[in-house]
């Protein structure tokens, strides 16, 4: 999918393209390619003269590789975009090319950005740029604000994240945890984690991409000031992630606390059970033995008596640690 953004009245309009020659019509700040397709690459590499990287979605970490100058004057960045799903949180990378001197090309003074699927954060941006008018002045102010958007995502994410485990808090302190209960805390409180991590890997994606930018010196005044306040508001989240990842680790143990116990109710059982009937088993060997001078082995009623002298030593000790309390 390959979508162009122009400005008309400072609103940001998305202009439909469905061919080499509606690229001509248009002078965006703006392309987005959604899943390219080899025609629409060949499109924007006969109009801009931008040559789409290959390895413009790899799995990089490296610096180097991720935040980079070509020597015709492209500046390149490759970033990672949240995307909260229930099902399955996931991050997008992203790629984006900006060509800001080379006067040669037409690409100059447009972002292009390339990515697998849609982002949420992107969604945002579109969104506000049409309702608010000089929102985006140029590629650079689109650029800072999809990274102002995506520390915005992260900081309500991290409040989802807060009112979940509000959730699970309630029903770990609630002090009724069966076996059954602590899976799904477990479950629960795994999935956040999960997700807490990837913000707290987002975020500090986010802070090298502005960083990068800022070292450029591709920013005025005005925008350097505004990635400072990125920055800062990017220091505050990691505050939060950590204080998430406290409380993670306070309901994980809290959880494997009452698995514990029930566990151990159920070991006490056991136990006490094998010592009621220890009694019973030292009776029963007793009248078990073939000695052949017994009393009771000639006595009437001595098959009842062993079993009556069975049950009572069965039942005295059953008696004594219901009283102590060792049953419940």
């Amino acid at each position: 999918m390959l979508n162009i953004f122009t400005l008309a009245n400072g609103r940001l309009v998305q202009e439909e393209i469905d061919s080499l020659e509606d690229l001509a019509k248009f002078q965006p700040i703006w392309v987005d390619l959604e899943s390219p397709t080899l025609e629409e690459k060949r499109w924007i590499k006969q109009h801009y003269g931008l040559s789409i990287p290959e390895d413009a979605m790899d799995e990089d970490i490296e610096e180097s590789a991720r935040f980079y100058e070509e020597d015709n004057g492209e500046l390149h960045i490759r970033s990672d975009f949240l995307i909260d799903d229930d099902e399955d949180p996931r991050s997008v990378r992203v790629a984006f090319i900006l060509n800001q001197h080379n006067a040669e090309l037409k690409s100059r003074g447009v972002l292009f950005s390339i990515h697998d699927e849609d982002v949420p954060v992107f969604r945002l941006l579109r969104m506000r740029a049409r309702r608010a008018p000089g929102l985006l002045e140029d590629a650079k102010e689109v650029l800072l604000k999809l990274f102002d958007a995506d520390a915005e995502y992260s900081a309500d994410t991290l409040e989802r994240i807060y009112d979940a485990l509000e959730k699970v808090s309630t029903q770990v302190l609630s002090g009724e945890v069966d076996d059954a209960r602590a899976s799904e805390v477990l479950s629960a409180i795994a999935h956040q984690e999960d997700l807490n991590s990837r913000i707290r890997r987002n975020v500090m994606d986010t802070r090298r991409a502005v960083s990068f930018m800022m070292r450029s010196k591709m920013l005025n005044a005005e925008q350097f000031e505004e990635a400072r306040q990125i920055l800062r508001d990017i220091e505050s989240l990691d505050s939060h992630t950590a204080f998430l990842f406290d409380k993670i680790n306070f309901l994980m143990d809290a959880t494997v606390g009452f698995i514990n116990i029930n566990q151990n109710k159920i070991i006490r059982i056991f136990s006490v059970a094998s010592v009621a009937l220890l009694p019973p088993t030292l009776v029963a060997s007793a009248y078990g033995m073939n000695f052949k001078f017994m009393p009771e082995l000639d006595w009437t009623l001595g098959y009842p008596f062993a079993l009556v002298l069975m049950a009572a030593s069965a039942v005295g000790p059953m008696l004594y640690f219901r009283k102590r309390g060792w049953l419940k």
